[in-house]
């Protein structure tokens, strides 16, 4: 039996394709198509936005999909948390008119907007201020301030927030795109496989997008010191070069390290590197 997977239209789609396509696992069909076929794994592929793919996962309408931590919280939905992508991170955040003055604004009651009903409930009466809260269907940055004192809503650089002359306030959560899955089908030995599966080829790719392969020679004397030198995912792997002429080292480096390192290797002696995009690392 195909596990059903359900996918986010918009922007956390993108991701989400790539990440299954360095997978192995190419998904058909044309921008329209809500029902793309995949190709490598069987699965049975369904579209629905983000805001709707917690609770038909909790359900178990579908077995695994993707969404981002915010409308899991706001849905407030049972559902098992396989894997945190980091894909589109953003900031739920509240926003006032920046001639605005926070600390006076908390003593009288106020008119809130908010995509996010729940969320923000939770965050106002955390607060102690009275509040009426607005539910809105997107662009809630132009509510402020003829029709709202305050606003919630999600940003990843501030900058539209700014372009409506705003600031934030407070910062409510921070989100994420989530691999998720439905607790009877992860309770499904079958079922439960294939995910694990899947899982275990995501996690590679996420492993082999940190790193690049570090190859390289040195005389026998400089080995302990390029040893020392590297970090790796265990340890490095040392040969013996042809009659015994020093050493070839490979060792799997996250990339946030090279631009330091291989001045280092070089002044410890290494020759010849090279430096290769890892596909998948487990």
């Amino acid at each position: 039996m195909s596990l059903k997977l359900v996918l986010p239209k918009g922007r956390i789609k993108t991701k989400v394709l790539k990440l299954l396509s360095d997978c192995g696992i190419e998904v058909v069909g044309g921008d329209r198509d809500y029902r793309p076929r995949a190709i490598g794994f069987d699965l049975e592929i369904k579209l629905l936005k983000s805001q709707n793919i917690p609770s038909m996962v909790e359900i178990g309408q579908h077995d695994i999909g993707f969404a981002g931590q915010d409308w899991i919280k706001e849905r407030n939905c049972q559902v098992d948390i396989l894997k945190d992508l980091n894909f589109d991170p953003v900031q739920i955040v509240a926003c006032i008119p920046e001639e605005w003055n926070w600390q006076e604004m908390q003593k009288r009651p106020l008119i809130v907007a908010s995509e996010y009903k729940n969320i923000s409930q939770s965050y106002l009466d955390g607060l102690g201020i009275d509040y009426k809260l607005l539910r809105s269907y997107g662009a809630t940055e132009v509510f402020p301030p003829e029709d709202a004192d305050m606003i919630i809503d999600n940003t990843s650089t501030g900058a539209t927030i700014r372009a409506n002359r705003l600031k934030i306030v407070d910062q409510v959560m921070t989100s994420s795109t989530q691999f998720i899955g439905n607790k009877e089908a992860l309770s499904d030995p079958a079922k439960r496989k294939d995910i694990d599966d899947l899982l275990t080829l995501m996690q590679a790719v996420l492993t082999g997008r940190e790193r690049v392969l570090l190859e390289m020679n040195c005389a026998t004397d400089a080995i302990e010191s390029i040893v020392a030198l590297l970090p790796a995912m265990r340890f490095p792997t040392v040969s013996p070069l042809y009659q015994d002429k020093g050493f070839a080292v490979k060792a799997a480096v996250k990339k946030d390290q090279i631009r330091l390192l291989i001045p280092q290797l070089i002044e410890a002696g290494a020759t010849d590197i090279l430096e290769t995009a890892i596909r998948k690392a487990l």
